[in-house]
């Protein structure tokens, strides 16, 4: 109502209001995407809502990529977006939801938790972010993001949604709203379901362009670095429906899906974003490749080498506490480190570590890779009776 009225509220009173709608929103994108599990494959599900809830991420770098067009200083907007959020959902978001989840495994289970045991059928979302890492270092090598690796990146997102659609219905533990919605007749709970992903999809729309930037303006009053409120602030504001649906998960015991959705997320950041963004730059009266400068570089670098190192740390589908920590602690040193020379030096601890990890894991690296186009197992259950999915959510204490 806010955002139709034309009202301009204060720069403190629009990142109140406009926050606490992008809050509720993810509220209602959490039960839509946990009752849809009763009628589509749960990985659909997840995928479905990592994409509306990247929808403010994707509105924000588009419109830097679209005006970039015709404001080549918009070039460097659209890449610290994109590398800011990127490093965002993995450095501070996959860390956070994994130590939360840890935290509340042990409150229940009154026993120290060491790790988070991903579902067999994660593996699947793991080979196509695990592809999708390597495709990503021919943007830093070639200096550009071109159309054709755009074209390539959108048609791999699209075989991902159809891969995830393929899995199996299972059997849901809902509880809350999403448990009353789940109990509705079928064509009722359907029609619903796909209502509150429409309401919360147009919600986050509205709300993220004033959302960002009341933000950016708040920063701004406050004498912080333009540059900065685009790679670190306004990604903060444009991730908060991901990073508040995770938390949800985790709260719930479900810290499996948790990370499941942020995995999600990052499979078509890296895929549906950045191939978008070639697209939207030529759209906005731009060339054939977004073309990047030596700091756009380095940055896309650091973010190819962090997502590299993340997706090495759970190969094995376990997701350690020391995993976690470390992920955690290298993303705060980039804060620490502001220099070119600094950033290179991160990016090589970021290399060794995840060169480290692949050889720990070395036994998973191929099945990994293979997953995206191997059969879906099928369930020995009787049709119409699957079976419901197991969910272990530790792992060793």
């Amino acid at each position: 109502m806010l955002r139709l009225s034309g009202a301009a509220p204060s720069p403190a009173a629009g990142l109140a209001l406009f926050g606490m709608a992008v809050v509720a929103a993810s509220f209602v994108l959490a039960w839509a995407a946990e009752t849809a599990q009763v009628d589509i494959s749960g990985g659909l599900a997840i995928a479905i809502l990592a994409v509306i809830a990247v929808l403010p991420e994707y509105a924000v770098d588009l419109y830097f990529a679209y005006t970039a067009g015709s404001n080549p200083e918009y070039v460097a907007y659209a890449a610290a977006n994109m590398t800011g959020s990127n490093r965002l959902l993995l450095g501070l978001g996959w860390s956070a939801v994994v130590l939360l989840g840890l935290a509340i495994a042990r409150k229940r289970t009154g026993k120290a938790v060491r790790e988070l045991i991903l579902d067999s059928p994660y593996r699947v979302e793991l080979g196509f972010l695990a592809i999708a890492s390597v495709v990503a270092f021919i943007v830093p090598a070639t200096g550009q993001i071109s159309l054709i690796l755009g074209f390539a990146l959108l048609g791999f997102f699209v075989f991902y949604l159809w891969k995830v659609s393929r899995a199996e219905t299972g059997e849901p533990h809902l509880v809350g709203p999403a448990a009353a919605i789940g109990a509705l007749p079928t064509r009722r709970r359907r029609i619903l379901v796909v209502a509150l992903f429409v309401f919360a999809a147009v919600v986050i729309l509205f709300c993220a362009e004033p959302f960002a930037d009341n933000l950016i303006a708040a920063g701004t009053q406050l004498g912080i670095d333009r540059f900065l409120l685009v790679q670190w602030l306004a990604p903060l504001a444009s991730e908060a429906p991901e990073f508040i649906v995770a938390i949800l998960f985790a709260v719930r015991g479900k810290a499996d899906d948790a990370i499941g959705t942020l995995i999600s997320s990052k499979v078509n950041q890296w895929t549906l974003l950045v191939g978008s963004l070639p697209v939207a730059y030529l759209i906005g009266g731009g060339g054939t490749a977004l073309r990047l400068d030596g700091r756009q570089i380095e940055e896309f670098l650091l973010t190819a080498v962090q997502t590299l190192l993340g997706v090495a740390a759970l190969l094995a589908l376990r997701f350690p506490r020391w995993a976690a920590w470390t992920l955690l602690g290298l993303f705060a040193a980039q804060f620490a480190l502001p220099g070119q020379a600094a950033r290179y030096v991160l990016c090589g601890v970021y290399a060794a570590l995840a060169l480290a990890a692949l050889i720990r894991n070395r036994r998973h690296v191929l099945p990994t890779l293979a997953a995206p186009f191997r059969p879906l197992p099928t369930s020995d259950a009787r049709p119409g009776n699957a079976s419901p999915p197991t969910r272990p959510h530790i792992g060793r204490t």
